[in-house]
């Protein structure tokens, strides 16, 4: 085979485009490194210069889905002017971006906890769910959310959203559309937050 003209980065960043078109449209196990390869019209060893081995391309992967996630959080939460209708944006923003991309969204969480996960993806991983927690300590601070302790408070907010995520992509709303869902579990949680007395 010839390999196609590609710039050193160049063909990273296509090797991650088309593995990410394969999983998110026929999952995870429809991906082969050769495959790959043949895909973007490289040899299997140009493309292992970039990625050793299965492995270090999930890992890759998940990064550019948290990096992809979190942007699309950011997007969102830049278009509203209170803590509440931040939190209520990203909240859908997360779960949209599940619906979307549900087996991308398993590969990230499936590579975070993986015993080699790469540092990089240790940090991005975190990230999404630092920005919720700064977005608690903001609705506190403007009295929006009732005093606590914004890790666990943060924490009640993302296993919300992700339990919406999960019921959506494995179709288990019974007909519900996940908007419905989701703005019916964010009122929930936002009212929580705001009216309900801090557990002693």
């Amino acid at each position: 085979m010839t390999d196609r003209a590609y710039h050193h980065g160049n063909l990273r960043q296509a090797l991650l485009e088309r593995a990410w078109d394969t999983i998110d449209g026929d999952g995870l196990d429809a991906l082969s490194l050769r495959q790959l390869a043949r895909d973007v019209g490289v040899s299997h060893g140009a493309s292992a210069r970039h990625f050793a081995d299965r492995a270090a391309l999930l890992d890759a992967l998940a990064v550019a889905g948290f990096e992809r996630m979190n942007a699309e959080l950011a997007a969102a939460v830049a278009s509203q002017t209170t803590s509440a209708g931040r939190l209520r944006a990203a909240g859908l923003a997360y779960i949209g971006f599940a619906v979307e991309h549900p087996a991308i969204l398993d590969l990230m969480y499936q590579a975070k906890h993986h015993v080699d996960a790469s540092s990089q993806l240790v940090e991005i991983s975190h990230a999404s769910m630092a920005a919720v927690a700064a977005l608690v300590a903001e609705g506190q601070a403007q009295g929006e959310i009732r005093p606590g302790d914004v890790e666990r408070q943060s924490l009640v907010v993302f296993a919300a959203v992700h339990g919406v995520a999960a019921l959506a992509t494995d179709d288990l709303l019974d007909g519900v559309s996940w908007r419905e869902a989701a703005e019916a579990t964010i009122d929930v949680v936002l009212g929580a937050l705001s009216d309900a007395p801090e557990p002693s």
